[in-house]
């Protein structure tokens, strides 16, 4: 058995289930999350303290609606149900949930009934978060009310007895108040918990689990220049040391200089020894004339393969695989029907092992990335390399609208390195978790000097974010991104127009394809 204590998040398919898990994690304590089909009976080698049931889209009452596992209920471990996870829970018991004539959504007030636990030091009437069309009218027996709101009489309920708690609204979302303090309250006042989850002994953990799991055997590593796969690399390369063979291959659609800049840190600064292969022409090619951005993802991925698998073969001994994937992409994976539907294709997830007959080491499936971050900073990698902005697997491809070409990506390259050396020059850049300019498959007329021009509009786009689940637009000053503008059309050749995006997520994405 794991000595690893573990909260169980039993997802629902709510909105915010990775906020629940992140929530957990921030108390450092580890969490991890499965679908409402998840079987109990794997959970024999878990050190379990705890069960949260997230919210949901449906009704309890819908014909497809998700249902509550009986076997979570007979593991005696403390369960909190949140919103969808609350009626669901009460609705096993026994207890009425119905439709509301008054729905809520946005800020209530939660008013505390008595004392509990869960609630300790949490201060009357803060606000809360609702998201429910639905509400409790009947407890379940042995059950009793410890919160109401406005619009739910019944908001927040307890059974001490059998360890089972529920609220209606979301302690996960920033807009609750004392949100925080309740999730904490749950685990360590309730799960007792003792909050020895953090990064030293996951790296510590990951060293001994991956020396055990390659032995004397050789693993390779694709270095794309992200942080991921660097960071995975690094960890790596300590658990095997020169039984780590890294790859990097050059597509071709990286930013300005940054395979020569990643180059150098690779072999300066962390001692990652690695086999550099140009490919740009390869994939340049395979993109002639495509303009569909799904299209586009599926002939990068496929080209990839190709290269890597091409030179993976010619190294002798080679039995695993390292990969950069994160939680994320895990739990989009396998999340159940009335869940987010798939947005786009995940660049990290399989692929590669089913065509080399390696197995896969991805010592990250279990963490976020400002979680990969910190395993960075662990590790001694240079800070300024830690905190890059996230960038897409497919790299420019998708922030080049329409066909790539070579002059496009070009001129794409210089104008977006204009855009994110002023941000630095500002101090702004930590401040802002995505900055990246996007070409536009749009020409338009101009004027410079007496002459009319007819050339492309670039869009620019920063956003701020926790984790890039949400974001909102970032606010420069008219100064700032005037002389961007202007420095944008002086220099780059092709471009006549800027505009700056302020469209936030949701309802759009960050990145515009």
């Amino acid at each position: 058995m794991s000595n690893r204590e573990t909260i169980l998040i039993i997802d629902f398919g709510s909105q915010y289930t990775q906020l629940i898990t992140r929530r957990v994690r921030e108390s450092n304590v580890y969490s991890e999350v499965h679908p409402h089909t998840f079987d109990p009976f794997l959970l024999k080698d878990i050190n379990l303290k705890g069960i949260i049931l997230s919210g949901g889209p449906m009704s309890v009452y819908d014909k497809d609606a998700p249902q509550l596992n009986p076997g979570l209920l007979n593991i005696n471990v403390p369960v909190l149900g949140i919103c969808y996870g609350l009626q669901v829970l009460c609705k096993s018991f026994g207890g009425t949930v119905q439709a509301a004539e008054d729905r809520e959504y946005g800020k209530s007030k939660l008013q505390l009934v008595k004392s509990s636990s869960l609630f300790k030091d949490v201060r009357n009437n803060s606000a809360v978060w609702m998201s429910h069309g639905d509400y409790l009218t009947k407890l379940p027996a042995g059950f009793e009310i410890i919160g109401k709101s406005n619009h739910s009489p019944i908001c927040a309920v307890e059974n001490v007895e059998k360890k089972i708690y529920g609220v209606q609204f979301h302690p996960e979302v920033v807009h609750s108040e004392e949100g925080e303090k309740v999730i904490r309250n749950f685990l360590f006042e309730i799960c007792n918990c003792t909050g020895n989850w953090t990064t030293a002994n996951f790296i510590d953990e990951q060293i001994k689990s991956i020396k055990e799991t390659v032995g004397d055997k050789k693993a390779i590593c694709a270095l794309s220049g992200g942080v991921d796969s660097t960071v995975a690399a690094v960890l790596v390369k300590k658990a095997i040391g020169d039984n780590l063979i890294s790859i990097h291959i050059d597509n071709g659609l990286m930013r300005k200089d940054e395979s020569k800049k990643v180059r150098e840190l690779f072999d300066r600064r962390l001692d990652l020894h690695h086999l550099h292969i140009d490919a740009s022409e390869k994939f340049l090619n395979g993109l002639r004339g495509v303009t569909d951005p799904e299209e586009k993802r599926k002939i990068i991925g496929k080209t990839f393969i190709e290269v890597f698998e091409e030179e993976a073969k010619k190294i002798e001994g080679a039995a695993f695989l390292v990969q950069g994937t994160l939680y994320p992409d895990v739990i989009e994976s396998v999340r159940v029907k009335g869940a987010s539907a798939t947005i786009k294709t995940h660049h990290n997830v399989g692929g590669l092992p089913e065509k080399m007959n390696l197995k896969l080491i991805e010592p990250f499936r279990e963490l976020f990335k400002d979680e990969v971050r910190n395993v960075g900073r662990e590790l001694n990698i240079p800070e300024e390399f830690i905190g890059r902005h996230p960038f897409p697997g497919p790299g420019l491809a998708v922030r080049v609208l329409g066909e790539v070409t070579r002059s496009r990506l070009d001129i794409l390259r210089e104008a977006d390195d204009i855009f994110i050396s002023a941000i630095k020059e500002k101090g702004l850049y930590d401040k802002i978790w995505q900055a990246f300019a996007v070409l536009l498959p749009v020409s338009t007329v101009g004027v410079m000097g007496d002459s009319r021009t007819y050339e492309y509009v670039l869009s620019l786009r920063a956003v701020t974010s926790v984790d890039g689940m949400t974001a909102d637009w970032y606010s420069f000053d008219r100064n700032f991104l005037a002389d961007v503008s202007t420095k944008i059309i002086n220099k780059v050749k092709g471009i006549n127009r800027v505009v700056y995006d302020i469209s936030s997520k949701p309802p759009a994405t960050i990145e515009w394809e």
